[in-house]
């Protein structure tokens, strides 16, 4: 096993090296140049459209508020809790200023893909929608072998990484130190849930990710800002360290071992690559499902996901343990605490009940995305081998939840990240080679509504 986890290791570094780093940062700063910056000139506005009424509204199986929290499900789970932990503690501090890249730089690749997806979305036999990478990358490029390749890789980590093992196996983490259940009892339990709202498909996934998922995400922020103005005094001194530490490393702290300014790097966007999913192309698939008559206009709709949830979620994870010194303290066995129970501790450390909450939270985000990627999932192999798949997908993909709740921590962060890495490389060719396309759609939406709004 140690060998295994080794070689899945080496095969993580590996893919998650400069290469992929610089590609994705560069495709962001590409789309950056080419809108001009419509990520930040835009933000109110999208903010405006969440709520707002389309007329005509078009075609869809979510509004475009479920499709939004839809997305934000499968974003919002345990890499704003556990995965920025495990960020801090290999890459030091330094990894937050590069999740803030990651989030700002993300924010303009989530209104491509989202776009796109719209663009080049189908409807079935049965009147429902079908979109994302695998869709775009097939019509919009023709090239039918990369779309393969994609839903191979989207249809793995649903499976086996992002969208099952890994918020599984944080759960019954996180429930074990906590309230010392049995980590298989926790997969028994997630996975007959999980199997009960399935059954209603993508509209019962949006009907319940549209009313929890705000809730879940305000009731974290309000305990998390909490802790920040306690600690206030001490948040510039933080921020200084951690840009001085994205780029020269950070000296050990206690059992935490010293990090170099390329491992923040590293760990800094892949572990923000894991939490808002820009590049990857996943949360597109939720996109195409919304009922909507502008792709843009889902875009700019899409993008404020990928804000809150690395720009403003992940930083007050990411402050919290900082803040509260909670880096290197170690759990009975001896080890640092790591993960989801490093962020319980620093919680625990300023708040009465702190502990709780955090595993309260963690348990919501990590079932809310399990939701989100059981449908990315099923969408990629549908792509691959027809609706006759749907069934035994679910099947497999329930009994795969007990699975991870079992599975060492180190097995299963490494496959998800080989897994996001794998997806993240054709998505973001597409994207590079149909930027005109989302250019043309960006100018197209401007020209509509130039006389009343400035976008």
């Amino acid at each position: 096993m140690n060998y295994f986890t080794d070689w899945l290791d080496s095969v993580d570094q590996l893919i998650w090296g400069p290469i992929l780093v610089g590609f994705l940062i560069g495709v962001g700063l590409y789309l950056t140049f080419l809108l001009r910056g419509l990520q930040f000139r835009s933000f109110w506005h999208a903010l405006k459209l969440i709520g707002a009424k389309q007329n005509p509204p078009g075609k869809g199986d979510l509004t475009p508020f479920q499709a939004l929290t839809t997305a934000l499900a499968g974003t919002v789970g345990t890499g704003n809790i556990a995965g920025v932990a495990t960020a801090i503690l290999i890459g030091g501090v330094g990894s937050i200023f590069w999740l803030w890249v990651s989030g700002l730089v993300g924010m303009i690749i989530t209104y491509a893909e989202a776009v796109l997806a719209v663009r080049f979305r189908i409807i079935g036999k049965k009147g429902e929608i079908s979109g994302g990478p695998m869709y775009y990358i097939a019509n919009g490029l023709g090239w039918r072998w990369l779309a393969i390749l994609f839903a191979i890789f989207g249809a793995c980590a649903s499976l086996f990484g992002i969208g099952n093992l890994v918020q599984s196996h944080s759960i019954a983490d996180v429930l074990s130190e906590t309230f010392l259940l049995p980590p298989i009892w926790t997969g028994l339990i997630i996975s007959s849930l999980i199997a009960l709202i399935l059954i209603g498909g993508i509209k019962s996934i949006g009907k319940v990710t549209s009313l929890f998922v705000p809730a879940m995400a305000l009731f974290y922020l309000i305990a998390g800002i909490g802790i920040l103005v306690i600690h206030a005094t001490e948040i510039p001194a933080i921020l200084r360290l951690i840009v001085s530490s994205a780029f020269n490393g950070q000296a050990a702290i206690g059992g935490f071992v010293g990090s170099t300014g390329m491992m923040a790097l590293r760990m800094g966007i892949s572990r923000g690559i894991f939490s808002n999913e820009a590049g990857m192309g996943s949360t597109s698939i939720a996109a195409a499902a919304a009922i909507t008559n502008s792709p843009t206009r889902q875009g700019l709709i899409s993008m404020v996901g990928t804000f809150v949830d690395t720009v403003i979620i992940c930083s007050v994870t990411g402050l919290t343990i900082a803040l509260t010194g909670s880096l290197g303290v170690m759990n009975a066995s001896g080890a640092p605490l790591n993960g989801a129970p490093l962020t319980a501790y620093a919680f625990a450390s300023s708040i009465p009940g702190g502990g709780y909450l955090v595993a309260s939270c963690l348990v919501l985000f990590a079932f809310s995305t399990i939701l989100a990627w059981s449908y990315y999932g099923e969408k990629c192999l549908e792509f691959l081998f027809g609706s006759k798949t749907r069934i035994p997908y679910r099947i497999i993909f329930v009994l795969l939840i007990i699975a991870g709740s079992v599975l060492p921590l180190e097995t299963v962060w490494s496959i998800a990240d080989i897994a996001n890495g794998l997806m993240a490389i054709p998505n973001l060719i597409a994207l590079l080679l149909l930027s005109g396309v989302v250019l043309t759609e960006t100018r197209l939406y401007r020209a509509k509504i130039q006389q009343t709004l400035e976008l």
